[in-house]
């Protein structure tokens, strides 16, 4: 029988990994037709693309001030949302994609190593924990998945 550490690093990574009692992150990506990467409908604050870039530039803000002792906070809100509606092209939004799963994988790597102490306090931060962070990346990380799946709803892709 595990102990309860490792229960609760198997219930953060599995929340990380997948949808419970929603859609999951790659789930509402999943065949995102490209015509539609740029698409705000009428009311809509955000485009699919600005919402995966969000997620991801969020989720690798959250990893690098786990990780990094020389981490230096980006500009609120500038640097965590793309000014573009759009990609440049489709390989950016694939490339996206695949840098949001690498750090995806990064973060569960790390809550599941039993050297990262999840209670106690990032030297660096100003009282955060492994565990507040990862607690962090699953609630906003689930925020925006229900936006992209409002999104597609209101684009008709919604499969």
């Amino acid at each position: 029988m595990p102990n309860d550490d490792a229960l609760l690093r198997d219930l953060l990574v599995e929340s990380l990994q997948k949808a419970n009692a929603h859609a999951g992150l790659f789930d509402a990506l999943k065949n995102f037709p490209e015509s539609f990467y740029g698409k705000k409908p009428a009311g809509a604050p955000h485009s699919a693309w600005q919402l995966l870039e969000h997620i991801r530039i969020t989720l690798n803000d959250l990893l690098v001030f786990s990780t990094n002792p020389d981490y230096a906070a980006p500009e609120w809100p500038e640097a965590y949302w793309p000014k573009q509606d759009a990609p440049p092209n489709a390989a950016a939004w694939q490339a996206s994609v695949k840098a949001l799963r690498a750090d995806l994988g990064d973060f569960e790597k790390l809550i599941r190593n039993p050297e990262s102490n999840l209670y106690a306090r990032i030297p660096w931060g100003e009282g955060q924990t492994l565990l507040r962070e990862a607690l962090l990346a699953i609630d906003h990380t689930s925020y925006h998945v229900g936006q992209l799946v409002m999104l597609r709803k209101q684009l008709g892709t919604w499969e």
